[in-house]
């Protein structure tokens, strides 16, 4: 009976070590893991940052050459506001109900950024 006991409790140790064991491998493997992930999503990150920094760089360069500048940050927001508007669809009345402005402020505003039908028919009859 003696000797029962002290096989069992000699597993039971030998049991607890090789979960201690187990678990620090796995935590390591978990930890390779998350490295791995925080890596490629501080690449992507880095990726976005740069396109960022392009689309900044030839949004610059096509006001520059345009010669299109708006008069303050507040004119470039509603600007920016009015035209996601249309682009959605929204019609020049209810983008001016909206900015609470005139159609004609409206049209005004976008009229230089927005192809009409006839200018959209010669480009494709002129490629």
């Amino acid at each position: 009976m003696g000797w029962m006991l002290g096989i069992l409790f000699g597993a039971a140790i030998v049991l607890l070590i090789l979960s201690f064991v187990q678990t620090k491998q796995s935590a390591a493997k978990i930890e390779q893991h998350i490295d791995q992930v925080s890596f490629s999503l501080m690449d992507e990150v880095n990726q976005l940052q740069q396109q960022i920094r392009n689309v900044e760089f030839d949004t610059e360069i096509i006001v520059h050459e345009t010669k299109i500048f708006a008069d303050s940050p507040e004119h470039r927001t509603l600007l920016k506001e009015m035209l996601d508007l249309h682009k959605r669809g929204y019609s020049f009345e209810s983008i001016a109900t909206e900015k609470q402005l005139t159609k004609e402020e409206v049209e005004n505003f976008l009229s230089p950024y927005i192809k009409t039908k006839d200018e959209r028919s010669t480009d494709i009859n002129e490629g």
